[in-house]
């Protein structure tokens, strides 16, 4: 988590506001919650992974483990935020999952299992935030983290489309259920991104990851970082007229 304050933290209107951040141990992740501090953000940093805890030890952020399906562990974080920093302005839905398999070969866990990550806890998370956003008056940003598959296809990937689908529609209703209450909600689509999202499941996931750099005009994979950037613009005042959007990281992998 480096990276100098911003001299333009002001302009931003991110200074003192507190996020939540779900999958925050690492990859997209791990990057927002640097972004985010780097910007005088107090964070609530959360992951199923214990490695989330590393993330407290650089002020101001505090660490949460727990499961994104949960209801108790999105009430928890929302909670903790308000506790801890007196308020919740910015809610980062990153925690997601990943099944690539043909759609005969897809079994109900599969499909239970993706949706509950990608799509239920989005929900979850979002549903508690929108409560205590809307109870402090002062309107704030929710940023889903989706996919190319929100508007594209993915062969092989019929849970994993189906369910960043879904949060891309979810979006969209938090989008016109909060303009009254100055809440707004946007979905940041990545292209590929080299993370170690894969490494559970295979030994050469970086190597995996970066083959698909040629489907990309840009002929690359994206940066952790990359993504983080237009998260962090999403959650802050310089997008105060976007909500409703589906926002295309992907280095116009959807352009053709």
């Amino acid at each position: 988590m480096n990276g100098e304050r911003v001299n333009a933290a002001g302009d931003d209107g991110l200074e003192g506001k507190v996020a939540v951040v779900t999958g925050a141990a690492r990859g997209v992740g791990r990057a927002t919650v640097g972004w985010l501090c780097a910007r005088g953000v107090r964070v609530v940093a959360e992951d199923l992974r214990p490695q989330v805890a590393q993330l407290a030890e650089a002020a101001p952020v505090v660490a949460l483990v727990g499961d994104v399906a949960l209801e108790e562990t999105a009430r928890r974080a929302v909670t903790m935020a308000v506790e801890t920093f007196g308020r919740l302005d910015i809610l980062v839905n990153n925690a997601g999952r990943t099944v690539n398999k043909p759609l005969t070969e897809t079994t109900v866990a599969d499909w239970d299992g993706l949706m509950a990550v990608n799509a239920l806890g989005a929900f979850l998370h979002a549903r508690e935030a929108f409560r205590a956003m809307r109870e402090r008056g002062t309107g704030g940003a929710i940023v889903n983290v989706g996919s190319y598959t929100c508007t594209v296809a993915l062969p092989e990937g019929s849970a994993y489309s189906a369910s960043k689908g879904a949060l891309a529609q979810l979006t969209k209703v938090i989008a016109l259920e909060g303009g009254p209450h100055g809440i707004r909600s946007n979905v940041v689509a990545p292209g590929v991104v080299e993370t170690d999202l894969l490494d559970d499941f295979r030994e050469d996931s970086r190597a995996y990851l970066r083959s698909f750099g040629h489907l990309h005009p840009l002929g690359r994979v994206a940066r952790p970082e990359e993504i983080a950037e237009v998260i962090g613009f999403l959650a802050s005042d310089r997008s105060s007229f976007m909500t409703g959007a589906v926002v295309a990281v992907d280095g116009g992998f959807t352009a053709a």
